[in-house]
């Protein structure tokens, strides 16, 4: 059976690798590669010929409204995990929002800040699931506050697509962006996160 493998190259030339079973018939190819720096040092290359796929979760600080961000009662507990709400990974919204994969050349809302300090033991737990820092990349996180100030009509470089396209409310983050306005209704926006990994 004939196996096509399309890749992108890095000048946005495609080669293909041909196998029938009786021999290869080869065009030229080039795997794109992303490097990403990670926390210690060092990088994480991102292989343009695999799959990305984005996991985490929502956290809220209840506490923060009733004692204050200061108390030491404050603390985020683990809301919703992104699995239950958002079902793609379409790369556009990963670029536009979290820098991964941007070919499009979006100005990121939020890229690579790492893990929280002050994660809650629920976010911790799933984190370490999936091998913690070693295993995965570009770990970042989005408060409510900030997605209430997002410009969804910005657009990438070509001023074809904007972030409302890519990922905004019609999208399948407009899911998660409602849970996290719910919560911030009742908790405020500013204690109400999103927390996500690249693997």
């Amino acid at each position: 059976m004939t196996q096509l493998l399309l890749q992108a190259s890095e000048s946005g030339e495609s080669g293909f690798e041909a196998d029938d079973g009786g021999g290869v018939a080869t065009a030229p190819v080039r795997a794109v590669r992303e490097e990403k720096q990670v926390p210690g040092g060092g990088s994480a290359s991102e292989d343009f010929r695999m799959s990305t796929d984005v996991s985490g979760m929502i956290e809220c600080r209840p506490g923060a409204r009733l004692w204050g961000p200061d108390d030491e009662d404050s603390v985020w507990v683990a809301g919703i995990d992104l699995f239950l709400l958002n079902r793609g990974n379409a790369y556009d919204g990963l670029a536009c929002l979290f820098g991964i994969r941007n070919s499009f050349g979006f100005r990121p809302v939020a890229e690579d800040r790492g893990f929280p300090d002050d994660a809650s033991d629920g976010l911790r737990g799933d984190f370490t699931a999936y091998g913690g820092p070693e295993d995965v990349y570009g770990t970042t996180w989005l408060t409510g506050t900030e997605l209430a100030a997002v410009d969804w009509q910005e657009t990438d470089t070509s001023g074809t697509r904007s972030r409302a396209s890519a990922a905004g409310a019609d999208s399948d983050w407009g899911r998660v962006w409602s849970v996290m306005r719910i919560l911030g209704e009742v908790h405020g926006a500013d204690n109400v996160r999103l927390v996500v990994w690249f693997h």
